[in-house]
């Protein structure tokens, strides 16, 4: 190996190195501010507890309330990532699939969403959501993000499905095999990693989000956790601990969906990267 090779590898290797630190820093110093004292947190904020403190998280392990938020937010991620990906899915194969007039129109309107700020539309969707009936339910977290993400959605299955080989869909067409068929049969098995890529997006953002439940739920029993944690703080505003402790279980869930799929992330995102 030549010492040019040698010290771009070496840059490469630090570049990640601090790039992890700035990744892992914060989530790690949550962690471990979980397991500190009030006084230990305010003198040693980031490094390691003087004494391990794990009553903050066996507190809320035994606590229903936290459980509820966890589970709300749960039903409602998920539920949103399988009503996206049915939706955006089926509309991108139209897309790549199907030429009729004014296909090209339609698409260029639906990813206009990728530049539409959400904040400006939280006043008409709170009419549109109260005039339905579904304030203070979990449809009312559902629907509206799982239509923001749409946008994204389409974008990444209609570049996925344009590459697919049009070879495959011809010789089915010749056995009978319909549109609607060959998108079950072949399309959604050929399209896991997309698929991974789209559904970790939405539940992330879904799991994160914290604006919308708290213009549409009013109730604590369908509060989502960050709305949980808004409530946990109230309860003990100086004992931030119990908060960092509080944040560090919810991140599991969306760390774990993650870590499950990750092997097809890369895939996804660069599958329709370079054509043939």
């Amino acid at each position: 190996m030549s010492r040019s090779n040698f010290l771009i590898g070496l840059f490469k290797t630090i570049a990640l190195l601090i790039c992890a630190a700035f990744v892992l820093g914060p989530i790690i110093a949550t962690v471990l501010g979980g397991f500190k004292s009030t006084g230990d947190l305010r003198v040693n904020p980031l490094g390691l507890p003087k004494v391990w403190e794990t009553q903050f998280y066996l507190d809320l392990i035994v606590d229903p309330a936290f459980w509820r938020y966890m589970g709300n937010s749960l039903v409602i991620s998920l539920s949103a990532v399988v009503l996206t990906l049915i939706v955006a899915a089926a509309a991108a194969y139209v897309f790549a699939q199907i030429r009729f007039f004014g296909s090209r129109f339609l698409l260029s309107y639906l990813l206009l969403g990728l530049v539409f700020p959400f904040a400006t539309a939280i006043l008409p969707l709170f009419i549109t959501v109260r005039d339905l009936g579904l304030l203070d339910t979990y449809w009312a977290v559902i629907l509206p993000q799982a239509a923001f993400g749409l946008s994204l959605a389409i974008l990444l299955f209609k570049t996925f499905f344009d590459q697919l080989p049009k070879e495959l869909f011809e010789a089915a067409y010749v056995e009978g095999c319909g549109y609607i068929r060959f998108f079950w049969r072949f399309t959604l098995p050929l399209s896991t990693p997309i698929l991974a890529t789209v559904g970790v997006f939405v539940f992330v953002q879904s799991w994160n989000n914290f604006l919308l439940p708290l213009i549409v739920l009013n109730s604590r029993e369908v509060f989502t956790w960050p709305l949980g944690m808004m409530q946990f703080r109230g309860e003990y505003l100086t004992e931030w601990n119990r908060t960092l402790a509080f944040i560090s279980l919810t991140l599991i869930p969306a760390i774990v969906f993650f870590l499950a799929a990750q092997r097809y992330i890369v895939a996804g995102l660069t599958g329709g990267a370079v054509k043939g």
